[in-house]
């Protein structure tokens, strides 16, 4: 066993400052490679992504963006924005990887992948909200 890895349950709180979000819970999923993060809008404006991640929330402007074909887990292939985003873990900041897409229907707004997981994290299953979320960022 690699003693560097963290465990985390199936799913935790984190901050991520990147979408001003604070104290959000996010659902592991080692099945998706991409992390990904529920959007309210998201329109593209003068090569720039504007971005509302919560009702009455901010339109955050991203200028670094790619559009990535993603197959949902019910098979289904979209093309969605994918940004550079950061997430803090208890203490940590890790960068990763997030597709946009529209979650409402869902009860995780923010799943993390494996691209994200696979290098710091072990994950048990059986528990949640291993991880003391430090306050701030």
């Amino acid at each position: 066993m690699n003693m560097s890895k963290i465990t985390i349950g199936r799913q935790e709180k984190a901050n991520l400052p990147t979408f001003g979000l604070t104290n959000k819970v996010v659902k592991i999923d080692s099945g998706a490679f991409t992390s990904s993060i529920d959007i309210i809008s998201i329109e593209e404006v003068d090569s720039n992504l504007l971005v509302v991640f919560e009702k009455d929330g901010p339109a955050i402007k991203f200028e670094n963006f790619t559009r990535k074909s993603i197959k949902s887990s019910n098979g289904i292939t979209q093309l969605r924005y994918v940004i550079e985003g950061e997430i803090q873990l208890g203490d940590k900041i890790y960068k990763t990887p997030f597709s946009l897409t529209d979650r409402s229907g869902m009860k995780y707004p923010i799943l993390l992948g494996r691209k994200l997981l696979n290098k710091n994290f072990i994950i048990d299953t059986s528990k949640k909200n291993l991880i003391k979320l430090k306050e701030e960022f």
